[in-house]
């Protein structure tokens, strides 16, 4: 299908000192995006919209943006994911097919791509990974690592977003016989595999840190929290979460990458699952529990760290839950808020950047340990249903992904 372009304003000019926005959930995997000069206070409409796509295909996923092109995954025949390339004007510029969507439950397209070197990486919602070349939307390789390292996929499909550590992309496959499996990002060949744990994938991303220069990747299954040494796919450890997953509800829906700040994992997911902090030994071979705290349990929208303290949304049940800040360090609770309904937050310029998901608000948060401080906010009509997608920012530009619509708004002073 042929998107439908609607160019609200004339685009802002390309900032040639933009970073570019590579993955899912900007730097680290954090929530964090590297922006500047964005206002503190937005009108009483919202900010300028610039830009509407209608056309990218159902898809609960984020879109990247790299060398002024804009690139974002959805269905828009049959059961296949498309990723598709747009320019800033919103032109599109290519449709790529590259794996056999999710058709069992929630089956809008999940995963967000990750660029590196001309390349962008994707899964399918059934688990097939494959390298598509980023400017001509040709497929480089494919491979169906969940069938051919006997993987398997939780309930709700695959929404991984794969993970590139230098020369390598590694992904999770979880089951019996693997966890996870390291491929050359050039060629797709086999570099290494880490033994299994047991437990499905869960719907987490890997992320990667660097502990004391030692690069770790931090993975979950339904079952675990699994810190793997990135040269070698080592399982340095392991932590049991599926113990606190205590209601027959959401067992095993791990759902959010973890935060990582000196040496500490914060790690949460919803269904009364409690927020988990741990302490990583020097050496990154051990963790042991610090915290745990049972007001914060993220649904699937992300936390963010900002100023010492955790910021986030709680889970009451699938369609309700308010927001809440915690302090890093103790765990203690900052407040917990009502704000129209749970859903995603990122962060930018000491700001935060909330997307509540059953309505559609967008608010625009001043960060405090005192109380939810709203300074502005406005209503997504476009698009249907859930507003799961996390928002992103780039080049002072809110990227806000509604089903089959992509809208993007002026929040540069």
């Amino acid at each position: 299908m042929k998107p439908t372009l609607t160019l609200i304003a004339i685009f802002v000019a390309f900032n040639l000192c933009a970073q570019d926005l590579i993955e899912f959930r900007g730097i680290g995997r954090s929530g964090h995006y590297p922006e500047t000069s964005l206002l503190k206070q937005w009108p009483e409409n919202g900010p300028e919209l610039l830009l509407k796509i209608e056309g990218v295909g159902k898809g609960y996923s984020t879109p990247i943006v790299v060398n002024q092109t804009i690139y974002v995954t959805g269905i828009k025949t049959d059961t296949t994911d498309m990723l598709s390339a747009f320019s800033l004007k919103g032109e599109l510029l290519w449709d790529t097919p590259y794996g056999r969507s999710w058709t069992r439950s929630y089956t809008d397209s999940r995963s967000t791509p990750t660029y590196s070197d001309g390349k962008l990486y994707v899964s399918s919602g059934t688990g097939q990974l494959s390298c598509i070349d980023a400017q001509t939307g040709k497929l480089i390789w494919k491979v169906d690592a969940v069938e051919k390292y006997g993987g398997e996929i939780h309930r709700h499909g695959d929404a991984e977003a794969p993970l590139v550590v230098h020369n390598m992309v590694a992904y999770m496959v979880g089951g019996e016989k693997n966890t996870m499996v390291a491929f050359n990002k050039n060629n797709g060949e086999e570099i290494w595999q880490s033994k299994s744990l047991g437990g499905a994938k869960s719907y987490a991303s890997p992320s990667l840190i660097q502990h004391n220069n030692r690069p770790i990747i931090l993975a979950q299954t339904t079952d675990n929290l699994i810190g793997i040494d990135a040269k070698n796919g080592t399982t340095l450890w392991n932590y049991n979460l599926i113990q606190y997953h205590t209601s027959r509800q959401g067992v095993g829906g791990n759902t959010n990458p973890p935060l990582y700040h000196n040496g500490e994992i914060f790690v949460t997911s919803g269904y009364d699952h409690p927020g988990l902090m741990f302490s990583l030994s020097e050496d990154g071979n051990t963790i042991r529990l610090k915290w745990q705290n049972d007001t914060l349990d993220n649904h699937h929208g992300g936390v963010v760290l900002l100023n010492g303290n955790i910021y986030g949304a709680n889970w009451q049940h699938n369609s309700r839950g308010k927001w809440v800040s915690l302090n890093w360090e103790t765990g203690k609770v900052n407040w917990e808020s009502e704000y129209e309904n749970k859903g995603s937050i990122i962060t930018a310029d000491n700001m935060l950047y909330l997307y509540e998901e059953k309505r559609g608000n967008v608010a625009l948060v001043e960060p405090s340990t005192e109380e939810l401080k709203i300074k502005g906010s406005f209503v997504i009509n476009d698009g249907a249903g859930p507003h799961w997608a996390h928002p992103a920012i780039y080049d002072g530009k809110l990227f806000i992904r509604h089903g089959d619509v992509l809208l993007i708004y002026n929040i540069r002073e």
